[in-house]
């Protein structure tokens, strides 16, 4: 498959058009958080999520976001993501001006072990050398058969879209099964707010492959 790239519009990086072709692994856990925190991020139920793109993929790098689902007029219920970093400077540019992402940059170490079906994972992130949050994992999805998703995101307008808000579908298909996951929010880190939220359960997408935009 050929990839066209763009230039972003300060010219500094270039990354992939529309639609990005992902593959790799997804950690997430579903929190409910009872007080709210401003207009983007009401009280309500969040997904915290922790993704590896893997070789396949345009674009390989980690990422660390928190979404929650929004109601909508044109689209219905859609995913919007509140919160996100990754280490790529070129996902940061494509996620922020193709989709109205607000992507970030920051440092995350991942650690993980298979021992036949089972899955340990460790992840943790940071900013500056300032802890972010940290999660670990343990799965058997890997002994799922794949099985097919889909869904749309919704952003509201920042800058980098010059204030339109923007939207993206993502379909494909994985190896998905509940997980046991436990999380912990840096107290004076950008997620602190989310460390007295409820977890209610963890799931683990392996092996995704997925069209996003």
């Amino acid at each position: 498959m050929t990839i066209e790239w763009v230039a972003s519009r300060d010219a500094e990086v270039s990354y992939p058009a529309a639609p990005w072709h992902m593959v790799g692994q997804l950690w997430l856990s579903i929190l409910r958080l009872a007080t709210p925190v401003d207009g983007l991020r009401p009280a309500g139920v969040y997904g915290a999520a922790f993704v590896s793109y893997e070789p396949g993929s345009p674009l390989t790098y980690s990422e660390l976001l928190v979404a929650r689902l929004v109601p909508t007029e044109r689209h219905g219920r859609c995913v919007s993501i509140t919160d996100i970093w990754v280490d790529s400077p070129a996902s940061v540019a494509g996620g922020r001006e193709l989709w109205a992402i607000p992507k970030g940059l920051c440092d995350f170490d991942l650690d993980t072990r298979r021992r036949g079906p089972l899955s340990s994972t460790a992840w943790s992130t940071s900013v500056e050398r300032r802890p972010i949050a940290s999660a670990s994992f343990t799965d058997v999805s890997r002994a799922m058969v794949r099985i097919p998703f889909k869904g749309m995101t919704w952003q509201p307008g920042i800058d980098d879209t010059d204030g339109e808000e923007r939207t993206a579908t993502l379909r494909g298909s994985s190896k998905a099964l509940p997980c046991r996951g436990r999380w912990d929010f840096a107290a004076d880190g950008p997620l602190a707010w989310l460390r007295d939220a409820r977890q209610l359960a963890s799931f683990r997408q392996a092996d995704f492959r997925m069209s996003f935009g």
